[in-house]
């Protein structure tokens, strides 16, 4: 038999504001869905919510209970009840009572995961942003067993110094790519490529290891990070309290534009307030064109050029001593509203949406949940 075991979500009305948000149910949902193995809580959510990242919200999780939400399990059933006059959303269990008091559960059952954590799982640990030269300081390989210059699975390697401090488990690593702001033109950090993972035989000044994993070729040189914690993979979607915005500056996978389960990478992290789970919007910047059917004022101000009293200038000597006149003209402000005489904005339009599931100090990664249009580099990211 079936027996009511937890309440997923509760809803005042069909429609209505929490926090400033609207939360409503999706036209044509379904009165019940029976979750199997492959289901994530982002999609049966998304079969009964329009905006299926909302609900932590209408489950009503404070902050501390976001980083353990409720367990759900293959066999389960989540249906909509209506006999109480305001929606809600139940789970239902199948559970067989063998005597009074004693109830038999399935066991060594896996919780449906909150995203596809297939597709996330070479980006929990790895790769790493770091600081431009932070890797410099790393322990490095001096050399390989039986001078072999391409190090493979089960090679033992010596390392400039480990003690026996410093840890057990390492991952190899080479510096790669520099992330740039696209904005500021800022180096934002040196995403280092994860090449495989050594474990320590020998702690010393040198150490010996031996290479366990190796999704690349492994050099001398290379360096090692210490493996460090386990990575989190508990995932509950929720919008961040401030303002954010952003830019997608880069696409894995080798794709030129992003879809559904792509990752990127986007120019903010933990110094602009992100936390994994944080969900943003993605929106298409709007083109600026030009009016077709101008109005004669803008029309004169776009003919209007530009005086000479408008131009700074100043003289100065070459090493020769010819005079040079440097010519510059005024910067003119610009808030991103005000455009040229004659030219339109288009409004932005939102294309997708993004969950962030790793997060560097300025810098994260980001899971593409949703996608109406392909996604490109440069699109910008937002609280939604």
């Amino acid at each position: 038999m079936f027996r009511n075991i937890i309440t997923l979500l509760t809803f005042c009305c069909l429609s209505f504001h929490l926090n400033a948000q609207e939360v409503e149910l999706k036209k044509n949902h379904p009165e019940r869905h029976v979750v199997v193995k492959g289901d994530t809580l982002w999609g049966i959510s998304s079969k009964f919510l329009k905006d299926p990242w909302l609900w932590p919200k209408v489950w009503k999780l404070n902050r501390s209970q976001i980083k353990n939400p409720h367990l759900i399990y293959p066999g389960d059933v989540v249906f909509l009840d209506l006999s109480s006059g305001e929606p809600e959303l139940k789970l239902l269990r199948e559970t067989i009572t063998l005597q009074p008091g004693a109830v038999e559960e399935p066991l060594q059952k896996t919780a449906v995961p909150t995203i596809p954590l297939n597709v996330i799982t070479p980006f929990l640990s790895r790769p790493l942003i770091i600081e431009k030269d932070q890797l410099a300081d790393s322990p490095r390989i001096v050399a390989g067993q039986d001078n072999r210059v391409v190090l493979s699975p089960n090679t033992k390697v010596y390392i400039n110094k480990i003690e026996e401090e410093d840890g057990l488990n390492w991952f190899v690593y080479r510096p790669g790519d520099t992330l740039i702001d696209p904005e500021t033109k800022e180096a934002l950090g040196v995403e280092a490529i994860y090449l495989g993972d050594a474990r320590v035989t020998k702690y010393g000044e040198p150490a010996s290891a031996t290479i366990t994993k190796a999704k690349e070729e492994i050099f001398v040189k290379d360096r090692l990070v210490h493996a460090g914690d386990e990575a989190i993979t508990n995932f509950v979607p929720h919008a961040p309290e401030t303002d954010i915005t952003g830019r997608i500056i880069k696409i894995y996978g080798g794709l030129a534009e992003a879809g559904p389960e792509s990752i990127v990478a986007i120019n903010r992290g933990i110094l602009d307030g992100l936390e994994v789970g944080h969900v943003l919007a993605i929106n298409r910047y709007g083109r600026i064109i030009k009016d077709p059917e101008p109005s004669k004022e803008s029309a004169d101000k776009a003919d209007t050029k530009p005086k000479l009293k408008e131009l700074n200038f100043d003289v100065s000597r070459d090493a020769d001593g010819k005079a040079v006149v440097n010519f510059e003209k005024k910067a003119e402000k610009n808030d991103g509203l005000a455009l040229k005489p004659g030219m339109i904005k288009l409004p932005d339009e939102r294309i997708g949406l993004l969950m962030v599931f790793r997060v560097f100090d300025r810098i994260s990664y980001g899971l593409i949940m949703q996608a109406s249009d392909p996604i490109n580099t440069q699109d910008a990211v937002q609280t939604p």
